[in-house]
């Protein structure tokens, strides 16, 4: 977290987005959260219920009424539905994509025919112009088949060429390249090199300015889609110079140009349908028209685009949860141990229990981000972002808990099942598949730097200058006389809300005891956050633990007053759906109040300096005893410009 916003216009640019250091690959500490703080989004133009609960503030009237999608575009959604669950049954076959490694072409064919390339790209392009729930509906069904099949339609939409140029694309770039998309030509996005993970000041990639255009040379790793790709988004670097801004820049680029060699398709612990390569770029001419959005703001782009596309791993997240509570109520209900059914003991009760509860708040989570993203009222990057981290965390334990109730047969493969007469449960692979979930598009701990810098984000708008250590005399004055005033108007409010008064929230019936937690909480964990800053100031930023249980302790008070507000709008209709938010909040509220306690009473400090020897060598003895992997090659292998000299493996899917 760095305090970068308080500095003068010139050092980011017009539009805040930011230039490169000259030399990628040898940028400082402090360059590269720079190169970050200059791509975010620091206007707050909306309102936004997660900012508020950071800040202290439970504002249910951002969430209450609960959101109701469009009634007309609801009924275009629910007909497509019913028409993707219908083929998906009939014409996917999710174990023989899992034993051949790719998704037949029949597949791909079948799935342009029902338009689910097309499924958020405007009609006027020929798209469906579907709802975000709807979307996210529909990725948990064909998710639910083939884990590599929502993938590959995730990646196509969610940050591949569409949504990008939904929002950033020319009108003529949208005419152009909409229509094929929506048609069924597959997309991709190549934003990570084989150095380059979640610190994109050190993007090798260049693109060279030249006569009409710009000239890439670059190696792009782990493009999802990339293998059968034809239309891609690229970031490369733009080299700064004299009337020219340079800086990370996004470009659509045609998947058969010159100079594209698909070099390698990767491989992986789960999602073995998955079309993921490492794609090279030889002197590949981009026209100028091809650029997305201007020099130096694609990662702007890339990050705006993610405020809505993270959407869409959650959504098979759900599905996953909803898979696996299924599995677990029929097997728990129906294998006996100790005269009983497995169920009935109170082991797997437990688990049970879990799963149904965290499954419904999973659910609840993002149908009303998708809602939320919908109605266009409320600004949701902080809220896409938590039901991102809470639903790829859970989904892995659940699935997790799912094997364990299982027992032997959990780790067993569905084929090995099968051959002996018993019926094929893929426990195992979906373990496998939910794995990727915890580092696509943002690990876990990414996520909570991420999500912790908004959190912050008032504080350092008014107090960040006290803690730059670059700011002078006159700043640091400045500063000290906004945050006085700032924080004189917080503060008290903190110390005494409505979730003191025992009978506050009572129009939401039993579940009003969980929304007076989650208001004390919010203003507990709006406290521990100013303490923080208070005790550790300039070094907050290198307290990733602590700022990572404040955004858990967010996702769960989120979490909390979300399936509260849904179950009271919903009990007329679904009362069960009352006992299930309890259930939920029940269980929540002690995982916060763990976290709570782990703020201050932890091994923090310790672990770090442990670290420090580990890295220096010092318990080198305790992995004796062992074999080791051998071998003489690089952890990360290096790449030089140029022709490529391995063969093109690319997958064109055959016309239909």
């Amino acid at each position: 977290m760095t305090t970068t916003q308080n500095r003068p216009p010139e050092a980011g640019g017009a539009d805040g987005a930011g230039a490169l250091p000259q030399e990628a690959g040898t940028v400082s500490y402090q360059e590269s959260r720079e190169v970050a703080e200059a791509s975010r989004e620091t206007n707050w133009t909306k309102p936004s219920f997660g900012k508020e609960l950071f800040l202290g503030r439970l504002r249910l009237d951002l969430i209450d009424p609960w959101p109701q999608p469009d009634p007309i575009r609801s009924a275009k959604g629910e007909e497509f539905v019913k028409k993707l669950n219908a083929y998906i049954r009939s014409d996917v076959d999710g174990a023989l994509i899992e034993r051949e490694d790719r998704i037949p072409d029949d597949v791909f064919h079948g799935l342009a025919r029902l338009g689910a390339f097309g499924m958020k790209i405007d009609e006027k392009y020929g798209g469906l112009g579907l709802t975000n729930l709807d979307y996210a509906r529909s990725l948990m069904l064909a998710g639910s088949a083939s884990p590599a099949i929502g993938a590959l339609l995730s990646a196509h939409q969610s940050i591949g060429v569409p949504q990008p140029l939904k929002l950033f694309g020319t009108a003529e770039q949208k005419r152009r390249y909409l229509p094929r998309l929506a048609g069924g030509e597959v997309s991709a996005f190549l934003l990570t090199e084989p150095d380059v993970g979640s610190d994109p000041a050190r993007l090798g990639t260049i693109a060279e300015p030249v006569e009409g255009g710009y000239r890439l040379n670059g190696v792009k790793l782990w493009a999802t889609n990339g293998t059968v790709a034809t239309l891609l988004v690229v970031m490369a670097r733009v080299p700064k110079a004299e009337g020219r801004r340079g800086g990370i820049t996004a470009f659509v680029v045609e998947g058969d140009s010159p100079g594209i060699t698909i070099e390698r398709r990767n491989s992986f612990v789960g999602l073995r349908g998955l079309e993921n390569s490492v794609t090279r770029f030889h002197d590949v001419f981009v026209p100028t028209d091809q650029m997305i959005g201007g020099e130096g703001r694609g990662l702007k782009i890339a990050l705006t685009t993610l405020n809505t596309g993270r959407l869409s791993l959650p959504a098979m997240c759900v599905g996953a949860g909803k898979w696996c509570l299924n599995v677990a109520r029929q097997w728990s209900a129906e294998r006996v141990q100790w005269g009983r059914p497995v169920g009935d003991h109170e082991a797997i009760a437990q688990k049970l229990s879990f799963m149904a509860a965290t499954t419904y708040g999973m659910e609840t989570m993002l149908n009303l981000c998708c809602m939320l993203a919908d109605d266009d009222r409320n600004d949701i990057r902080i809220e896409a972002a938590l039901v991102k981290l809470y639903a790829s965390e859970m989904a892995w334990k659940i699935a997790d808990e799912l094997v364990q109730i299982r027992g032997g047969r959990g780790y067993e493969t569905a084929d090995s099942m099968a051959a002996r007469g018993e019926r094929a449960v893929a426990t195992e692979q979906i373990l496998r598949d939910l794995r990727i979930n915890r580092i696509f598009e943002g690990s876990t701990e990414i996520m909570h730097l991420l999500i912790a810098r908004e959190a912050v984000d008032a504080h350092l708008s008014v107090a960040g200058d006290i803690i730059d250590p670059k700011a002078d005399l006159g700043r640091k004055a400045k500063a000290g006389a906004r945050a006085t005033a700032f924080y004189a108007k917080w503060l008290p409010g903190l110390a005494v809300g409505k979730g003191q008064n025992p009978s506050a929230f009572n129009e939401y019936g039993p579940l009003a005891q969980h929304l007076r937690y989650v208001e004390r909480a919010s203003r507990k964990m709006a406290r521990s956050t100013f303490y923080g800053m208070s005790r550790w100031q300039a070094r907050m930023e290198d307290r990733e633990v602590f700022l990572g249980r404040i955004v858990d302790i967010g996702a769960e008070l989120f979490a909390m007053a979300a399936v509260c507000v849904r179950a009271t709008s919903e009990r007329e209709n679904r009362p069960e759906g009352m006992e299930l938010a309890d259930l939920f909040c029940r269980q929540a509220k002690v995982r916060a109040d763990a976290l709570f306690t782990a703020l201050w009473d932890n091994t923090d400090a310790v672990d770090v300096k442990a670290a420090k020897r580990i890295l220096d060598g010092r318990y080198t003895w305790l992995e004796e005893g062992v074999v080791h992997p051998e071998g003489d090659l690089p952890w990360v292998a290096a790449w030089k410009p140029g022709p490529s000299t391995a063969q093109d493996v690319r997958r064109r899917i055959p016309p239909m």
